[in-house]
Order: C-alpha cells, then structure tokens, then sequence
C-alpha cells in the first residue's frame, strides 16, 4: 500500500528531471545551441548511431571575442540517449525520455562564428565518442584540436579563457 503512495512522487520527480534538462538545452546561448545541434546532426548522420539523443548538461564553456562580431567557441558537454527513433523531428525531440541503460555522449565541439552564425572556415570541430571509451589522449587532441582553430587566427588561445564552468 505505502508503494501506491510513493508512486506520484517517484513520477512528479521524474517528469520534474525530465524537464530540468530540457531547460539546460534552452537556456544556452544561441551560439551555444548551434554547436550541441552541429554535434546532434553528425551523430544523426552516423550509420553506427542507433539512438536519437539530447542535450543533458555543459561540463565547459569558453569563448573568444575577435572583434567585428567575430567569436572562438569552445563547449564541452554530454548528450544522453533517448526512447525515440533515430531520425526524430525537431517539433517533438525535447520530449523524448531519456534511456538509463545505455552509456552518455561526451562531446567537444569548437567553431568559429561571425555575427552569430558558424563559419565555414576554419571547419568546425566536433568530437563525440561514448563516455566509457573517451581516453585521456582523446582529450588531449581535443584540446591541441581548438588551440591550434584559434591560433592559426591569430586570437588568443581559446581554451585559456574559460567563462563557463560546471562541475558536477
């Protein structure tokens, strides 16, 4: 009887994550948002991918002003798996539930953008692999990735600045 009494609960706190997180993808900064969406897009577009996934939180976040509406970004985040099919639409991917039994996304993706939009050159950045299988050199090469993006032009280095964190 006491379970049937828990049972409103355990779901008010359930649906109550579920859209806590929603709220972390639509409190980002737009710019931010391109980034998790490039990153969402590649991970649509791979044949290995067998799961629709969304945004769950932002581990860093940096970013460079260059000057005449010109920005070096740089976010570190995790994508989480989700019930729906791959190839979900957009008009109702933020209300998959999320899946606890498979593993978290890890992904980094640097870019440059000019007056909001991202710019082709230098190409964007995005590597995602499975949390379980990121390797310490895999993050290293990560990082040397988006120093050299902001050094070839001529900016200060992009993972120097760091305006962001979250720790869990």
């Amino acid at each position: 009887m006491a379970a049937w009494l828990l049972l409103p609960l355990v779901l008010a706190g359930a649906g109550l994550y579920s859209a806590q997180a929603q709220n972390t993808y639509t409190q980002l900064p737009d710019s931010y948002k391109r980034g998790v969406d490039l990153a969402l897009e590649q991970l649509q577009s791979h044949a290995v991918v067998h799961h629709h996934f969304r945004f769950l939180k932002s581990l860093q976040m940096s970013s460079i002003e260059s000057g005449f509406g010109v920005s070096y970004l740089y976010h570190h985040f995790l994508l989480k798996p989700t019930t729906c099919a791959k190839g979900t639409t957009d008009s109702n991917a933020q209300s998959c539930p999320f899946r606890n039994d498979r593993p978290l996304m890890d992904c980094a993706v640097c870019y440059k953008t000019a007056n909001d939009q991202i710019e082709p050159s230098p190409m964007p950045y995005v590597h995602c692999i499975q949390k379980p299988r990121l390797t310490r050199d895999m993050k290293e090469t990560r990082t040397e990735h988006c120093r050299k993006m902001s050094y070839n032009s001529g900016a200060p280095t992009l993972l120097a600045v760091v305006t962001g964190r979250k720790k869990k």
